[in-house]
């Protein structure tokens, strides 16, 4: 078992910037991508960032490249998504979740690739 537990959500003004983190524990971290994703009220939760095991690799989706940036750190067993130029429509429930890279079956950006999940940072973007 993973445990997986976000935090640094918040109340922000548009075009302002928050770090989120996700604390790991329970397994060996560094054999885990680490991905985060978000939910909205009312829709689908959609990919937002990932970084490969090792750190070497990282995806982010369009509609947030250039604004946020994941990394993670495996000495210290944390992943972290630095947002900046916050928009509204980035408003969202953040997830972080963890896949094991020894049986990864699906693409990082697919929320199926990951069999770990934390509860949740909110964040609120204000216009």
């Amino acid at each position: 078992q993973v445990q997986l537990v976000e935090s640094g959500g918040g109340l922000v003004q548009a075009g302002g910037s928050l770090r989120l983190s996700c604390a790991a524990s329970g397994r060996t971290f560094s054999n885990y991508h680490m991905g985060w994703f978000r939910q909205a009220p009312g829709k689908a939760r959609e990919f937002v960032a990932a970084v490969s095991a090792s750190g070497g690799v990282t995806f982010h989706a369009d509609s947030v490249k250039g604004r946020f940036t994941i990394s993670r750190d495996n000495a210290k067993n944390m992943v972290y998504l630095q947002m900046n130029s916050l928009k509204p429509e980035d408003a969202a429930l953040y997830y972080c979740a963890a896949d094991d890279s020894r049986s990864t079956r699906y693409s990082l950006q697919s929320e199926y690739a990951y069999e770990y999940w934390g509860q949740g940072t909110q964040v609120t973007v204000s216009s």
